[in-house]
């Protein structure tokens, strides 16, 4: 159903241009939207008129009109005026509205094939069906944003959203629950990944207030429609292990995942088997603020020990110190490149474990 402002817009629209008061009601009587300052239309006339087999009607001196939704009564139009015209008026007023229902019908449409693209529950045959109906392109290239915020999936982002991609045929900004705003992006022929990560930060700067806390995750690029579906799990797992490993990140392409998408989906049980086995009954969650400050660092400087040294302001045999004995404590020696490698790994399991945790509860 079209919103009572939408139609209140239409019958301004009309009223400027014929001079003639407009009146819309639904089927219970009630009325939604008008133009004259005190409509003197009874629910009972509505009501009446709604219950004749006339489709237009004169009723104490004001043309009443029917509009339909396919072969339902949707709506009861009054138009008022001193004008000749007025039934033609009337005519073209009904008409407009008719369209109107089509169109936000069609849109509706659009929004729940979108969704059901979007979860896998269309069969093959269906896409190419309803896509045909929906005048919606099968082989375009496309690829999907996935937008969260603190607040979840509030009106005012979700408007912001759809004003970036105004006018724009090929794309869809949808939702399929309440914490998140979907984008399925039509991506244009020259376009790549840059260009991708522009929009997502162009996203960004229309949605965040101040100090918000805000992420927004895109896929990789399809080729066709029944393709979309696999960007946007893409997306997803993009979101949550940006919020395990890359949590200063705002913005994360499942292509910049790296190692983090493989942790992301081993079981939990054999995470913990590997940091058992690893360091038997200790954990590198248990190290100190200033071991791990100084493992951090050596692996920012990718194991180069006098950058670490000279960026943690110590002597290069302090740091050469605290490695050694973090040799003895795990056995394992971050200089040598395969043990740094375990170790690596080896903390970002346990900030999955950890996250895993988080939800659990």
């Amino acid at each position: 159903m079209i919103s009572n402002q939408i139609l209140q817009n239409t019958l301004d629209g009309l009223k400027n241009i014929s001079r003639s008061d407009f009146c819309v009601a639904d089927t219970e009587g009630k009325i939604l939207a008008f133009t004259a300052q005190n409509p003197e239309i009874s629910s009972s006339d509505i009501l009446g008129f709604a219950a004749s087999p006339a489709d237009s009607q004169v009723v104490q001196g004001n043309q009443f009109f029917k509009v339909y939704d396919e072969n339902r009564l949707e709506y009861v139009l009054v138009v008022s005026g001193g004008s000749e015209d007025i039934y033609m008026i009337g005519q073209m007023a009904a008409f407009q509205i008719q369209n109107l229902l089509v169109a936000y019908k069609e849109r509706f449409d659009k929004d729940n094939f979108i969704k059901n693209l979007l979860l896998d529950n269309l069969l093959l045959v269906d896409i190419y069906n309803r896509a045909k109906k929906l005048h919606i392109e099968v082989e375009a290239k496309r690829v999907v944003f996935i937008l969260e915020t603190a607040q979840g999936k509030d009106y005012t982002a979700l408007e912001n959203v759809k004003n970036i991609f105004q006018g724009k045929k090929g794309d869809f900004i949808t939702a399929v629950d309440e914490k998140s705003i979907i984008v399925v992006k039509e991506v244009n022929p020259g376009d790549g990944y840059a260009e991708m990560q522009k929009i997502a930060e162009a996203i960004l700067q229309a949605v965040r207030e101040k100090d918000e806390l805000v992420h927004i995750a895109y896929g990789t690029i399809v080729k066709e429609l029944k393709e979309v579906s696999r960007s946007y799990k893409e997306a997803r797992m993009a979101l949550d292990v940006g919020k395990i490993f890359f949590d200063e990140k705002e913005v994360i392409a499942y292509s910049s995942l790296g190692i983090g998408r493989l942790i992301y989906q081993l079981p939990i049980p054999l995470c913990k088997m590997f940091i058992k086995e690893i360091f038997e009954n200790k954990s590198p969650d248990d190290f100190d603020e200033e071991t791990i400050t100084t493992i951090n660092k050596f692996f920012e400087n990718s194991l180069n020990v006098s950058e670490t040294s000279r960026q943690l302001y110590i002597h290069r045999n302090t740091l050469v110190y605290r490695l050694d004995k973090l040799q003895k404590s795990t056995g394992l020696d971050l200089r040598v490149f395969e043990d740094a490698i375990t170790f690596k790994i080896a903390l970002m399991v346990v900030r999955y474990m950890k996250y895993m945790e988080t939800l659990d509860y």
